[in-house]
């Protein structure tokens, strides 16, 4: 027997879960993104069931006859977990597990089990950490069982036995309250290098466009192939965690840094959201913002409207937004169908193949040169090192070497305009 097939044994085989509850939630659509889930987190999905239901029981997610169901399920295709498409109560966990005697888990903990498996830096790890142990705080008293291991799944419950925190603690209240005081202190002090980033690319009037999107959009893809960054970028939910930035620059001279965020999803747990609140952020930071759309995914609308949800969360809708529908290559629709009246500018691309990206290029540089002024001054000769900036950072139009200095004609960024003006200046 190949190495290859005794691996897929050791998979655990899940059943996924669902309550319809009529509330316009595209329940379908919702089952299809949770196999994707389990896929990435390891797990072979091997059957579904739907509940339509005025609510979820609330003592065990479904109702009784379905529970029976579910159980048969289980014994013919010999399953070991069951995955909710919703976050459950921690005395639904336990009741399903008693009905049903196999592992319950909900979406909550999926997609904390998968963060804990990508993040690879110090700030990723700590995060995840943090939203693994707010998770388990809120569930202390209803879970009533041994909480011993910090591993990479909340509380022992995900898929595999994935983390960055492999310790073993006596995680009660006290010192789970411990363990988040002190990994909030090390995001604050993270928070505070990157303000120092932030306030060095200010001074050096660094343009910044912050990629952003729906999970599996396309963002890193974008980011190698217009960069040269090398960023892993797989078909998968969740391939990157970790923040990159990297610079492009124009055949005018003119630089951009453009950096990667992490993607978001539909029901993002909010403790992800509170725990990568410094590195969403970074959107906020940014002078434009760029959506990426997977348009060959049926469910786009609802993935633009969750992307613009989550920015209105994190207070960032107040930047040029440039929606990239992506994907053009995959796409079983004409181009021309795809709008988005909530941006300032559209445009359709395929950042795998590189197709259209010399149009993208030029609607972003459009949207960033809209914030730039016209700029006239002459330099003098001991001043000429400020001639490489706006060759850097603006747009040189003219440039003449006169008896009296240099003069400059240009368009720059407005915030810069006292940078280079000084008291002579003429704008």
């Amino acid at each position: 027997m190949s190495e290859v097939h005794i691996m897929e044994e050791q998979k655990e085989r899940a059943i996924l879960l669902a309550v319809d509850t009529g509330s316009g939630y595209d329940t379908e659509a919702g089952l299809e993104e949770l196999k994707e889930l389990a896929d990435t987190a390891g797990a072979v999905v091997v059957g579904r069931i739907v509940q339509n239901r005025e609510k979820v029981h609330t003592a065990t997610y479904v109702g009784k006859g379905k529970i029976e169901e579910i159980k048969d399920l289980i014994f013919e295709e010999e399953a070991d977990t069951v995955i909710c498409d919703d976050e459950l109560s921690p005395a639904q966990i336990g009741n399903l597990e008693q009905e049903l005697e196999v592992k319950v888990i909900d979406r909550t903990v999926l997609i904390l089990d998968i963060f804990a498996s990508r993040a690879k830096t110090r700030e990723g790890k700590i995060q995840v950490e943090l939203a693994q142990l707010k998770y388990r705080a809120s569930r202390l008293v209803g879970l009533r069982r041994s909480l011993s291991r910090l591993g990479g799944t909340s509380a022992g419950m995900g898929i595999g036995n994935k983390g960055p925190g492999e310790k073993k603690l006596e995680l009660d209240r006290r010192t789970i309250n411990e363990r988040i005081a002190h990994l909030k202190s090390e995001i604050k002090d993270i928070v505070r290098a990157r303000e120092v980033i932030h306030r060095q690319r200010e001074r050096n009037a660094v343009l910044v466009a912050a990629i952003v999107g729906y999970t599996n959009a396309g963002k890193s893809t974008l980011l190698n192939n217009l960069t040269g960054a090398e960023v892993m970028a797989e078909d998968k939910l969740f391939a990157t965690l970790d923040t990159t930035t990297r610079e492009y620059e124009y055949e005018n001279g003119q630089k951009v840094l453009f950096t990667d965020t992490v993607g978001f999803i539909n029901k993002l747990p909010h403790h992800l959201i509170d725990a990568f609140r410094s590195t969403l952020e970074e959107a906020g930071y940014a002078d434009i913002i760029l959506h990426v759309v997977d348009i060959s995914n049926p469910d786009c609308e609802h993935q633009m409207k969750v992307v613009y949800d989550t920015l209105h969360r994190l207070e960032i809708l107040d930047k040029p937004v440039i929606t990239v529908f992506n994907k053009i290559d995959k796409a079983a629709t004409e181009e021309n169908i795809w709008k988005d009246d909530r941006s300032e500018r559209t445009v359709h691309i395929s950042a795998k193949e590189k197709r259209n990206f010399g149009g993208l290029c030029s609607v972003i540089e459009e949207v960033l040169n809209q914030s730039m002024i016209s700029f006239e001054k002459t330099f003098s000769y001991q001043e000429a090192n400020k001639i490489p900036f706006i060759r850097k950072y603006g747009r040189l139009l003219e440039e003449d070497y006169r008896e009296d200095g240099i003069f400059i004609k240009a368009m720059i960024p407005h915030q810069f305009i006292g940078k280079l003006a000084g008291r002579n200046n003429e704008s």
